[in-house]
């Protein structure tokens, strides 16, 4: 058998493609064939149509050069006329002759050949079969009109002066410009302009008419009054102005005849041209049209990609966005697939917003509508999924193809991207900026059932506000709320800052606890110049560098701040007064205007020792020491700071050995085994030692391991936490780890209970009625109502439902819409409910972005909405530290050294620390704390009981004591009433029977009647009450279920709620608030004790503490 390596020979060293196809001189005895391959047919006349047709740079210059000729012509038939001399006479050789000299005869011929030679050969090329298609075209026939005659002429010498309309050619060069402008659209592979190419037509065709129009009128008035070319022109202007002043007249008929069939053809040919421009006007404005590429050069813009807009994501968007000074010049680009909706187009016709905001219809999938939008120029892209759609995973992934859309078509171009889904989150790790919303949700609210609250906290924080809300109101609290809503989060590098420059080299704590002492601002986190991370309350042990980045809470920023130092004697003698006072304390004005803060700054100097001390009244046996504050110290000292140990719990010191054997052996401490989704912070949690099975999770059912069937009987020891969802989606999971983090003690854990859905005999199953609190998750099935705000409906009534009858528990809720938040524990009479909704109509009239803050249900932190959480992703545009704060807050991520958010409440030992500033102090000096802010809790003024009366029932009562105020008799029948007040069984019916009994009995002196007015309107409200606790307890009977817990329940509607964030130093504690702490990460250091920290701060009697110290 032959080698078959012998038989081929090997390729030269140097042997190229183009050798294949051309061959190869060297190999004179090889038998190979050249092959040549064409992508048209290798015909004369297809790469003729190839040059001229298809390929398009060339096409491009032959119609320019097209173009050209057409020009050319009508400018040298402009030339004859104006050297013409008018000859006189009427004769009509006139209008068939012309003076032409003989160089202008050259040109018009060597044009004429050109231009009948280009349009035979494109007319050959485009021949498909039917001659009289080419011939019959209306530029093929003015081309022959104009061109023929003078070819003619060349071989009958008589014809040079011929009249020829050569004027016509302005039709041909219209036409030229046409295509060669779609050819320039091709050949820089550009977007076809369909409005640029439809006003292009129309001026060429207003001006083709008019040109026309003059050459025609001129030239036919030869016999006439021998009009020039400028009074043609004028006569045009004025005929087709519809003006007609008449001084300038056709007087042939033939001219007369010319001028009407003009007119004929404008009126014909430009209300089409003027219908396709408006018809292209409307598309233009449902579309959008483009945005200029010369202002994305040299203006700045956002692109916001949504697939719905909605009025109220567009306000809160823009609202956010331009609150910062320096944003006024963005522009931004709206690119949604659908038309604009009719509020959304009311709103931008706004002038403020419609000089800055443009918005276009298309879609982010597109390269076009990209390229509409500059994307490749712009300075971020927003990319919102739509929240109310049902299928939300479906939405995450139209978010996830427009992030990839816009990654491919701008690299460079920042992205800020808004997630449903956390297990779809890691599919745009490469985002900028995300934000996940059921992260987010879920672990807020974890945080209020621990920390009351957490989610309006967070909300403020996020928000752009000056802290004028409230302001204007009679209500103290409204103006302390309003006020301390301004607070934001901000940044500044140490040595720059006027606020932290002088604790360079000294602990955070101490910096943190002066800095608010001083300026009022609270330091809460920093950053080192070579670590990306942010740490919250790093603690004591954590030295200030002048190249760290400190994150503080205020009311403005620095660089808008202007410091005004007092007169020094004047500060002294304020100083002293005040000091000298058994309780008050220096004052710091904070007055925000416009952005800018003025500070008055107290004296900060060293006092000495001899000076005015804090004196506190002692209690008792005097030779107990009172109790004081230690000093916080600028470099730590280890042994007086009190942190919890992560190796052995803050409970255990207080439990017996063998429950503290049995707890050893239920818990663990250590990171969750298994991940629900890619992309979750590991955090260090309680675990149970054994997994357990899956048949014993069913709460309401039996299985081999145990015999419950509800939740009384599993003795809890803790309240229990109810969730109200749907479904049980991954986000669960970041509800659940916040309630189980290690530094949370054993004995303080409490048992979550999922509950997928809520009637009555499931609620009461799970133990609702001794329940701590109750989380409603909004529903996702209720997303496909026809109305967008009636997405809450089912929501806000299941909730009302358990408002009701179980008045006392405490239930969170999440809304789609904010604006719904005023639905939350409805009540139709309650004149505080309707004040506060006047408050919040003129708040919104005044351009607040909070005007919903003060109603009650958000304001105690029981509601929120996901969407107000939209801000924090607006805000990372000018704060890229915002997600990372949040999610540190909130316990999303955990970094290393950083510290977490938490909650002591003020007890009765706590008061007499009196102020926040002493707080600070105490919390800075004993366990290295950082208080960020109060959640206070005050008495209603107007009680539910009367709110719940109708206004009727109200005035008749009035009208009635009124009356009644001038007797004093009394009888057995109205002791009768008063005893029959009390009877249970009495319902809203006997109302009418309490007022009817009223008016027949004797007059009562005053104290008598209004003491019967308030047991009659006690009597109405038990009795609805008692109504419903009777269906509850029957219902439970039923089950088989102990009434004790339900009967034990008291109604708590007569207290509002409300934050304080960042309260000045001279507010004074109240019993039972609730102070927000960022807490240093234990498992940053291991303390050399382990004492036991109480939720209350207890009276310290160590050498440091004892020592006494003036604040």
């Amino acid at each position: 058998m032959v080698d078959l390596e012998s038989e081929v020979p090997p390729l030269p060293p140097r042997y190229r493609f183009r050798d294949l196809l051309l061959g190869d001189q060297g190999w004179q005895n090889d038998d190979r064939v050249q092959v040549e391959f064409y992508m048209n047919e290798n015909t004369f006349k297809e790469r003729l149509k190839l040059f001229f047709i298809k390929n398009q740079r060339s096409s491009l210059r032959i119609r320019l050069f097209n173009f050209s000729l057409k020009l050319l012509s009508c400018l040298l038939y402009i030339i004859r006329v104006l050297l013409e001399n008018p000859s006189q006479g009427n004769e009509w050789s006139h209008i068939f002759w012309v003076n032409r000299s003989l160089p202008l005869w050259g040109l018009q011929v060597s044009v004429a050949l050109i231009s009948l030679f280009e349009t035979i050969l494109l007319g050959y090329l485009s021949y498909k079969g039917n001659i009289w298609e080419q011939i019959l075209r209306i530029p093929f026939i003015l081309e022959i009109i104009n061109a023929v005659p003078f070819i003619i002429s060349i071989f009958w010498p008589s014809l040079r002066n011929l009249f020829v309309p050569v004027f016509l050619n302005c039709w041909l060069a219209k036409h030229a410009l046409e295509n060669m402008i779609n050819d320039l659209h091709r050949a820089i592979q550009r977007t076809q302009s369909a409005m640029f190419n439809q006003v292009l037509i129309l001026i060429s065709t207003l001006l083709c008419l008019i040109f026309t129009c003059i050459c025609g009128i001129q030239h036919l008035e030869r016999i006439g009054k021998k009009l020039n070319l400028f009074d043609s022109l004028y006569f045009c202007i004025v005929t087709f102005s519809t003006v007609g002043f008449g001084d300038v007249t056709p007087e042939t008929w033939s001219s007369k005849l010319f001028v009407v069939a003009m007119i004929c053809v404008a009126l014909v040919v430009l209300p089409i041209q003027f219908e396709q421009l408006a018809y292209l006007w409307m598309e233009r404005q449902k579309s959008g049209g483009n945005y200029s590429r010369h202002r994305a050069q040299t203006e700045k813009h956002v692109v916001l990609c949504v697939s719905s807009l909605k009025i109220d994501l567009l306000m809160d968007f823009l609202n956010e966005f331009y609150a910062h000074p320096r944003l006024q010049d963005y522009y931004v680009v709206i690119l949604c697939p659908t038309e604009m909706d009719v509020q959304v187009r009311r709103v931008l016709q706004i002038p403020m917003w419609s000089q800055r905001v443009i918005y276009l219809q298309g879609s982010a999938l597109k390269d076009q509508d990209l390229l509409r939008a500059k994307m490749d120029d712009a300075e971020a892209c927003f990319i919102l999924s739509s929240r109310c759609e049902v299928d939300r995973t479906s939405s995450d992934h139209q978010t996830i193809l427009r992030a990839w859309a816009v990654k491919d078509f701008a690299p460079n171009c920042p992205l800020y991207v808004q997630i449903l889904k956390p297990e779809n989150k890691f599919h745009i790790k490469f985002a900028d900026h995300v934000v996940c919303e059921e992260e987010f949700k879920y672990a807020m609210l974890a945080l209020n059932c621990i920390c009351p609250a957490t989610s309006t906290l967070i909300t403020l924080l996020v928000h752009t506000s000056r802290g004028q809300e409230g302001q204007q109101s009679p209500e103290q609290w409204q103006k302390m709320y309003g006020r301390c809503s301004g607070n934001e989060v901000y940044h500044i590098v140490l040595e720059e800052s006027t606020l932290f420059a002088e604790y360079e080299g000294k602990s955070f704590t101490y910096a943190s606890f002066h800095a608010h002492k001083k300026f009022g601002v609270c330091l809460i986190g920093v950053r080192r110049e070579d670590n990306k991370n942010i740490l919250l309350n790093p603690g004591p042990r954590y030295i200030m560098n002048a190249t760290d980045t400190c994150f503080y809470i205020n009311i403005t920023k620095e660089e808008n701040s202007a410091f005004k130092n007092q007169d020094q004697q004047k500060k002294s003698n304020v100083s002293r007064s005040f000091y000298h006072g058994p309780s008050r304390l220096p004052v710091h004005s904070i007055i925000a205007s416009m952005g800018t803060v003025a500070i008055d700054l107290q004296d900060t100097s060293c006092r000495s020792t001899s000076g005015p001390t804090l004196s506190l009244p002692t209690e008792g046996n005097k030779e107990i020491r009172r109790p004081s504050i230690a000093p916080v110290l600028e470099v730590a000292d280890t042994s007086s700071i009190q942190t919890c140990d992560l190796l052995s719990d803050q409970s255990e010191d207080e439990t017996t050995p063998d429950e503290e054997i049995s707890s050893n052996l239920e818990y663990a401490k250590g990171y969750p085994p298994y991940s629900p989704y890619i992309g979750s912070s590991p955090t260090f949690c309680h675990l149970l030692q054994e997994k357990v099975p899956f048949c014993c999770l069913r709460l309401d059912k039996s299985c081999q391991h145990n015999y419950y069937e509800d939740a009384k009987a599993y003795g809890f020891k803790n309240k229990l936490i109810i969730v109200a969802a749907e479904t049980a989606g991954n986000g669960l999971y970041n509800f659940i780890v916040p309630l189980r983090a290690y530094y949370r003690p054993k004995k303080e854990l409490n048992p979550i209970v999922l509950l997928l859905d809520n009637p009555l005999d499931d609620l009461l199953r799970c133990g609702v009625t001794f329940a701590a609190n109750m989380v409603v998750v909004d529903k996702e099935s209720t997303m496909s109502a026809e109305e967008d705000y009636m997405a809450d409906a089912k929501t806000i009534v299941n909730v009302q439902t358990l408002f009701r009858l179980f008045s006392s528990l405490s239930i969170i809720t999440e809304l789609t819409h904010p604006a719904n938040m005023r639905f939350m524990q409805f009540r139709a009479k309650d004149c505080y409910s309707l004040a506060l909704s006047k408050l919040e109509k003129k708040e919104r009239e005044k351009g607040s972005n909070l005007a919903f803050m003060f109603r009650l249900p958000f304001a105690a932190g029981r509601v929120f909405s996901i969407s107000m959480l939209d801000t924090l992703l607006y805000q990372s545009f000018v704060k890229d530290y915002m997600i990372s704060i949040t999610r540190l807050l909130l316990g999303l991520d955990t970094t290393p050294g950083s510290g977490f958010l938490c909650s002591m409440k003020i007890t009765e030992d706590d008061l007499w620390i009196r102020t926040y500033a002493r707080l600070y102090q105490k919390l800075c000096s004993s366990t290295g704390d950082v208080p960020i802010g109060i959640y206070r809790t005050e008495s209603q003024k107007l009680t539910t009981s009367e709110s719940q009366i109708s206004i009727s029932v109200e005035e008749w009562e009035d009208t009635k004591d009124s009356k009644e105020q001038g007797h004093h008799r009394s009888n057995h029948r109205n002791s009768t009433s008063s005893d029959q007040s009390d009877h249970p069984l009495l319902r809203r019916k006997s109302m009418q029977w309490a007022r009817r009994l009223s008016r027949k009995g004797p007059k009562h002196s005053g104290k008598t009647a209004e003491k019967i007015t308030q047991q009659r309107l006690n009597l109405y409200r038990r009795s609805e009450r008692q109504e419903l606790a009777e269906l509850v307890n029957n219902r439970m009977k039923h089950l088989g279920l102990s009434t004790a817990g339900y009967d034990e329940m008291n109604d708590h509607q007569s207290t509002l709620s409300y934050i304080l964030i960042n309260p000045s130093p001279d507010t004074r504690l109240e019993l039972n608030d609730v102070v927000y702490l960022i807490r240093p990460d234990p498992l940053a250091y291991l303390p050399n004790s382990e004492p036991s920290r109480k939720n209350s701060i207890c009276n310290t009697t160590g050498q440091d503490s004892r020592e006494e110290t003036q604040l």
